[in-house]
């Protein structure tokens, strides 16, 4: 199995790619921005750390945009943090036109009394069931570090919530699409068996 980890040049990407290689040690994972790797992968990750802007251009200029785009029309997809918002319309960070895969915003945290950026642990709500969810507790914590949140258009899309201020879509789920606000990389044995999930997952 080929797995490509998107290459946008930012972003935890080894830290990405050594967890995947050890939940699949049998796999090849590749972290890239080279087009015809990413078409010729079985599985695609979009990880992400830094701004949504820089990481837009990034995608355009390398040509990886649009094999990104054909991954997300057939392939099992994970995206993380990044990976995530540039699936929506619109961005605040920036104010950024996303993919516009998926119908929503992605709106600056507004909550009065807590420090942002939202990091640290915090609890994930599953809101429905799903293959990525299998042997993680609902309501076990993951890590996160982010300014901005998904907010879908449709409450459809959400597989998962998180309360920081109010609650908000963490994780969302479509097709062949999983993709998750907080870093499966860095939340030690539940991230793990997420990870080792997507691996296995045939939607």
């Amino acid at each position: 199995m080929r797995i490509a980890v998107v290459d946008y040049g930012m972003g935890n990407l080894r830290s990405v790619s050594k967890a995947l290689e050890h939940v699949a040690p049998q796999a090849q994972v590749l972290v890239t921005a080279e087009p015809e790797l990413i078409r010729s992968a079985e599985r695609v990750v979009v990880p992400g750390q830094g701004a949504l802007p820089d990481c837009m251009r990034s995608l355009a200029a390398s040509g990886a945009r649009e094999a990104v785009l054909e991954a997300l029309a057939s392939k099992p997809y994970l995206g993380i943090c990044l990976g995530l918002q540039m699936l929506f319309e619109h961005g605040d960070e920036g104010d950024t036109p996303g993919l516009a895969l998926l119908a929503g915003q992605v709106p600056r945290f507004s909550v009065s009394g807590l420090k942002i950026p939202h990091m640290g642990w915090n609890e994930v709500l599953q809101e429905k069931p799903h293959a990525l969810w299998a042997g993680i507790g609902d309501r076990s914590r993951f890590y996160f570090v982010h300014s901005y949140y998904p907010a879908p258009a449709e409450h459809a899309l959400s597989a998962a919530s998180c309360v920081y201020g109010a609650p908000f879509t963490c994780a969302v789920a479509r097709d062949n699409i999983f993709a998750v606000q907080f870093h499966p990389e860095k939340s030690q044995s539940a991230g793990l068996q997420l990870l080792s999930n997507f691996i296995r997952w045939r939607p």
